[in-house]
């Protein structure tokens, strides 16, 4: 028996390879097809793995021999580009242990024994699963295990193996840490489900794996803290994420657009983290988290309007500098979706409302610019937002020097050019540093796309076109419902319980005396 199992494809199966035609992969069969049964005979069952696996350069038929003269034969079925970590013998760790002395060659093993061994659960070093069907060994050997296949068993061996390796765990790097976890969840399913149940150390919490559509074969796990989560909202949800079965999912996203509730809303209904203690916070707060293997980030949901000003660091701060920090991105939210279009409206049809000596500057600052105020702040938002794009998608090390020294040369240039004025430089840049104070990313694009709707009102109606826009969209945001809950809850509908922590953020005894949902019961 050879010693590894790291090696190639056997040179009598290159030739079949190359001209057999690719057979129904395992996920075709389970979509309705009829299942193939593994053969008894070894050739028949690499006959077709063959067929399946064929123009793979990374597929490895790893032939045995073992038994009295070496005459019984078995095959090992893997990809070594899955197999990065540690090599073991899985052929002869499943022949250990049948023995109670080193196995060697395996000359006193035969395939009843093997057979008698494995199908009533043996005591086993390593745990194998038993396979019965062929399209359940195909997708196990895509998903990044091994296959054993035995001559005179119609059953086959796998085990757990898929050693890829990936990110090690390190601080988020899109949720800044100033007091508090500096753990980040990585693109490993297995190690994101880890941290959270080291923090959860209750068997409430229940994790429910799924899997993706087409090709990719996604695993997708959801969980949920027992008798926290709304029943009602639970069954809701799971009534949903049955559609992934039907879709090839790449990343979180895929999920989040097809389980919300207004896809043509510019408002986000889910919320996403890399914070495994927001995570946790928010499975005690009855919400429901989705992890994607491949995915760093968790995806929240229900997202409810108030929770997007909310950061985990507010309960690891003091109460009045918590609610200080709330109201100060509250007022930002205000600032960065109307402040250049109350500018316009007020530069454009109020100019009544400005104190005299202050319009007198802004009338003086705005001699000589030819284009009127509502074109000028288009132009201006136009070249932020195209500094803002450039920042995120150049390399990191040049991203931010980029985009402050782009800000900076544009509006300069653009005032000594003489197409914006000095007062709607720094409304734009005020209007820009506003939206960064926003902990969640997804809010503040609404933001972005909501502000032109806003400037084109202004524009034609000044402050009262301002004020029919807001209104549509206080009326969208009260008919907006996520996973079936209310929008703007607890504002409406009004909850004054849970106003302890929307506006203001309660001393912590008093948020942990009385939780915001109702708590797990047992």
């Amino acid at each position: 028996m050879c010693p590894d199992t790291m090696g190639g494809t056997t040179p009598s199966s290159e030739s079949t390879q190359a001209a057999a035609q690719p057979q129904l992969s395992g996920n075709q069969a389970s979509n309705g097809n009829p299942q193939r049964p593994i053969s008894d005979r070894l050739e028949a069952n690499l006959s077709q793995l063959e067929q399946i696996f064929a123009k793979n350069s990374d597929i490895v038929f790893r032939h045995w021999s073992y038994g009295p003269d070496l005459r019984h034969t078995a095959c090992s079925v893997y990809y070594e580009t899955l197999m990065q970590g540690e090599i073991i013998n899985y052929m002869k760790s499943s022949l250990q242990d049948l023995v109670t002395h080193e196995v060697g060659p395996g000359i006193t093993i035969t395939p009843e024994h093997v057979r008698s061994f494995f199908e009533h659960d043996g005591v086993s070093e390593k745990k194998a699963e038993l396979l019965e069907d062929l399209d359940q060994a195909v997708d196990q050997i895509t998903a990044g295990n091994i296959v054993i296949f035995f001559n005179q068993w119609n059953k086959a061996l796998t085990y757990r193996s898929l050693t890829i390796e990936s990110r090690p765990i390190s601080e988020p790097a899109n949720e800044s840490v100033v007091q508090g976890p500096r753990e980040s969840t990585v693109e490993n399913l297995q190690k994101n489900i880890g941290l959270l149940r080291v923090r959860l150390n209750t068997p409430k919490f229940k994790t429910v794996s799924l899997t993706g559509g087409g090709e990719t074969r996604t695993r997708v796990i959801y969980g949920y803290v027992e008798g926290a989560a709304d029943p009602e909202m639970l069954k809701d949800f799971e009534k949903r994420i049955t559609k992934i079965s039907e879709t090839e999912i790449l990343e979180t996203s895929y999920i989040e657009q097809l389980i919300e509730d207004s896809t043509w809303s510019p408002f986000p209904q889910h919320r996403y983290t890399e914070r495994p203690d927001t995570a946790v916070a928010a499975l005690l707060d009855g919400k429901i988290v989705i992890l994607v293997q491949g995915t760093g980030s968790i995806l929240l949901c229900p997202g409810l309007f108030t929770e997007f000003f909310q950061s985990s660091e507010d309960y690891y701060q003091r109460t009045i500098y918590s609610s200080m920090i709330r109201f100060l991105r509250m007022i930002a939210f205000a600032l960065a979706l109307t402040l250049p279009s109350i500018y316009i409206a007020l530069s454009t049809f109020h100019t009544e409302l400005i104190p005299t000596v202050l319009l007198l500057a802004v009338i003086d600052t705005r001699e000589g610019i030819p284009l009127p105020a509502f074109f000028e702040a288009l132009v201006m938002e136009f070249f932020f937002e195209l500094l803002r794009e450039a920042g995120v998608r150049l390399p990191k090390a040049i991203g931010a020097t980029v985009s402050i020294v782009g800000a900076l040369v544009v509006g300069e240039a653009a005032i000594n050019a003489g197409i914006a004025s000095p007062i709607m430089v720094i409304i734009v840049a005020l209007t820009g540093i506003a939206s960064f104070t926003i902990p969640q990313y997804n809010i503040a694009i609404a933001l972005r796309i909501l502000r032109f709707p806003l400037m084109v009102s202004a524009s034609v109606m000044g402050g009262f076109g301002i004020m029919i826009v807001f209104l549509l969209i206080l009326l969208h945001l009260c008919k907006l419902r996520s996973l079936g809950q209310p929008y703007l809850t607890p504002l409406a509908p009004l909850r004054m319980k849970e106003f302890r922590d929307v506006l203001v953020r309660a001393p912590l005894k008093t948020l942990l005396k009385h939780p915001r949902k109702h708590t797990p019961k047992g």
